[in-house]
């Protein structure tokens, strides 16, 4: 298990040895429907672009680096809210306060709990996440 603010400015690097960094992570990005990390977000290279990696293409992630097995060839652009900030409503639109974090498995990417200035948050309590804010089930 680890922390989405444990991964944020961790080095990706490929899982060759020797191989230089290619940048480092901004953000992870989560499919709420399957409830997984879906893509690593870093920035690196020569003009220190953001760059968009799937989740498959992700060897291991430890307390020093995220290894990946490849850069993965470029896909679509994929839609991308940072869960961490966000605000947090029930379906109904009560606030439940904000995302100050969040657990997932570091072999699956599943996500295990989201922790909010109100508490934690349940997983399979998640229904969306959009521009304006983290909807999930009133407990």
């Amino acid at each position: 298990m680890m922390l989405f603010t444990e991964v944020r400015g961790l080095p990706v690097v490929p899982s060759a040895a020797g191989a230089r960094p290619l940048g480092t992570v901004v953000s992870l990005t989560v499919d709420i429907v399957s409830g997984t990390v879906s893509h690593v977000r870093f920035r690196g290279g020569h003009l220190r672009r953001e760059t968009v990696l799937a989740w498959d293409a992700v060897d291991t992630i430890g307390p020093s680096a995220v290894r990946v097995r490849s850069r993965g060839s470029p896909g679509p652009a994929v839609p991308h809210h940072d869960l961490l900030g966000h605000r947090v409503l029930t379906e109904g639109g009560t606030a439940h306060g904000t995302v100050l974090d969040a657990a997932f498995d570091t072999a699956t990417g599943r996500v295990l709990a989201v922790f909010t200035t109100r508490g934690e948050v349940a997983p399979d309590r998640l229904l969306g996440l959009g521009d304006h804010a983290l909807v999930v089930r009133a407990a």
